[in-house]
């Protein structure tokens, strides 16, 4: 068994796509998943599953769960508790001096984007702002208000071409605490 990290785009935002998380945690534990927790209201699920499923496999598994009893298709982007103790410690920006926490995001791809996708998405540049890739982790440090940041979750999309959802610095380390059991 091993720990996995589930997390949700676009749920519970502006009192649509509502998914209470008790009625979730209830069905994640239907799909046979077990020591099932929730972070927010956001859609983040802390969970164990067998290790021989890939972060794929558990993404469409909860996203199907999803459609069938909450009745909308809401994307899923899974980690195992290794891969995000890893994105938490290899944060390009925090090694960075006067680097504001605040400022700090990550966005979440759902599969690693082509090489072409990568190089093209170099071109793009929106100072103060910045981002890097790694894997399937992008690192932003948005000094301002990420609402108002050009380097949002549609753009990476968009660009990338693969789904993603982004979460601030301190959620992200709270999920790995709460997924290191």
């Amino acid at each position: 068994m091993s720990n996995y990290i589930a997390i949700l785009r676009g749920i519970n935002v502006g009192g649509h796509r509502k998914i209470p998380m008790e009625g979730l945690r209830k069905e994640i534990g239907n799909l046979g998943y077990k020591n099932i927790k929730t972070y927010i209201q956001s859609g983040n699920i802390i969970f164990t599953a067998a290790a021989h499923h890939s972060d794929l496999e558990i993404a469409e598994h909860i996203e199907k769960m999803i459609l069938t009893t909450f009745g909308f298709e809401v994307p899923v982007i899974v980690r195992n508790s290794d891969e995000l103790q890893q994105t938490v410690s290899e944060n390009p920006f925090l090694t960075t001096e006067n680097t504001s926490i605040e400022g700090l995001h990550v966005t979440f791809l759902k599969e690693t984007p082509s090489p072409e996708t990568l190089e093209n998405i170099k071109t793009y540049t929106y100072p103060p702002d910045k981002f890097e890739i790694r894997q399937k982790n992008v690192f932003l440090y948005i000094p301002g208000s990420y609402h108002k940041t050009k380097l949002s979750n549609a753009f990476f999309e968009k660009k990338l071409n693969v789904q993603a959802t982004t979460r601030n610095w301190k959620t992200v380390q709270k999920l790995a605490e709460m997924s290191d059991f």
